[in-house]
């Protein structure tokens, strides 16, 4: 094989310079019209706005998580993009927050944990993404990413969770969940949903 010229080797690093730059710009612009539509950090920042707001409480309603969220939304349309997963633009929420339709807990592509306050264990995730994608909200549509759930724990934090590592994590946050007064049963409520091997987009 041939050995590149020294000639040759300064146009291919010329040619590099011209077309890498132009190639990651494209890169970023395509994904950022993709991604991070939903962001959970903000999320939580508006659940512990309305705790503040409620003396300590998360939204609750006696009819499911769903309506929960729709009273959520119901102080701020606009809010409803965060409350939904990944290729979900909230629309329906937003409508039923309008019209105080109620929201089906099937509906939701994000799932809502109800009845806790900010007194809780802040480990608690409050609210995670029904559908694993690849990448999550951050990155949805880069090369290579494994498929992950996007997470808001009760401080408000964020953290990510692939898709092996969701069963063993679904059964520490039931665990939390029954020790902070959740009964076992709606604790496995919630994320069983997310247990199915399909859910995922």
């Amino acid at each position: 094989m041939k050995r590149l010229r020294r000639w040759q080797w300064g146009l291919v690093v010329a040619l590099g310079c011209l077309v890498l730059p132009d190639a990651l710009l494209k890169l970023f612009f395509w994904n950022l019209g993709r991604s991070h539509q939903h962001c959970i950090k903000v999320s939580g920042s508006m659940l512990e706005a309305y705790a503040t707001d409620h003396e300590g409480r998360f939204p609750f309603h006696t009819n499911g998580f769903g309506d929960a969220l729709a009273l959520l939304v119901a102080e701020d349309d606009y809010n409803a993009r965060y409350f939904v997963g990944v290729d979900d633009d909230g629309a329906w929420l937003r409508a039923a927050a309008t019209n105080h339709a109620h929201v089906t807990e099937d509906q939701c592509t994000r799932i809502y944990v109800q009845g806790l306050t900010e007194t809780n264990n802040p480990m608690v995730a409050i609210l995670f993404d029904r559908y694993a994608v690849r990448g999550g909200d951050h990155f949805r549509g880069v090369p290579g990413q494994p498929y992950l759930r996007e997470v808001c724990l009760l401080d408000g934090s964020m953290q990510t969770v692939s898709l092996s590592h969701w069963p063993s994590y679904a059964s520490n946050q039931v665990e939390l969940l029954v020790r902070e007064g959740i009964p076992r049963t709606a604790a496995e409520a919630y994320y069983r949903p997310t247990l199915d091997p399909n859910a995922k987009r």
